[in-house]
């Protein structure tokens, strides 16, 4: 009887460990796709511009991110100038088409749940290290394609998943498990079109989000970024 335990215990850590082994081969497949582990180590900011297409207009967006220190996004809205900005302590957002005259806090609850966002090396990359636990959940379909999922949990709490593909082990699809106006609700992003850009760097330039679709026109890596860019005493 003591064999037959041991033998069951002894199935029960090799599963685990090859699940664990499996998630660590499909992440560093992912790594290689991006462009490597030294690119992702040097990445230290990045400028995407681009279009997003949302209720019948199609609206300039930029975004800059500074690598573990914040992001700031402008946008025009009907002729209007809006913008947001997430760090680590404090975060503020401007949006003078929906009434606002003046900068107003972002919640904290939000800036934690942004701050992933903030490591230009994402979640999966060195996981451990940044007190992520990730767990390999097998095959999930994402529209026909058959995709590794993956369960990630930062040290907040946070859940995301994140769907890539078997072939090219680009990233497809994530979702995230979000707390919006005290209500927990799932963020889906979809990923595609996939470039080379500058520095060799792969990078999907099409994202689909829940506020719609959006094309990148442009994406510079490693320029300087004033830090005035990441401060409202600047607006």
């Amino acid at each position: 009887m003591k064999k037959i335990i041991l033998s069951i215990s002894t199935l029960f850590l090799v599963s685990g460990f090859a699940f664990a082994q499996s998630a660590d081969e499909i992440i560093d497949k992912y790594v290689i796709a991006l462009g490597g582990k030294d690119k992702l180590t040097n990445l230290r900011t990045i400028v995407m511009e681009g279009i997003v297409s949302a209720q019948g207009m199609e609206i300039p967006v930029t975004t800059t991110i500074v690598h573990k220190k914040g992001m700031r996004i402008d946008f025009s809205v009907m002729g209007m100038d809006a913008w947001t900005i997430m760090r680590p302590d404090s975060g503020w957002s401007f949006m003078p088409f929906s009434g606002q005259t003046k900068p107003e806090p972002i919640p904290s609850e939000m800036l934690k749940q942004s701050a992933n966002q903030w490591d230009l090396s994402g979640q999966l990359y060195e996981y451990t290290s940044k007190g992520n636990k990730v767990e390999y959940l097998g095959l999930d379909d994402v529209e026909g394609t058959e995709c590794h999922k993956l369960k990630c949990v930062d040290p907040n709490g946070n859940v995301s998943y994140y769907l890539i593909d078997p072939k090219t082990y680009f990233l497809v699809k994530t979702i995230t498990k979000i707390n919006a106006g005290g209500k927990e609700m799932e963020a889906e992003t979809k990923f595609s079109n996939y470039k080379e850009i500058e520095g060799g760097f792969v990078y999907p330039h099409t994202v689909e989000s829940m506020n719609g679709p959006m094309d990148l026109t442009k994406i510079s890596v490693n320029v300087d970024v004033p830090d005035a860019k990441l401060l409202i005493s600047n607006q």
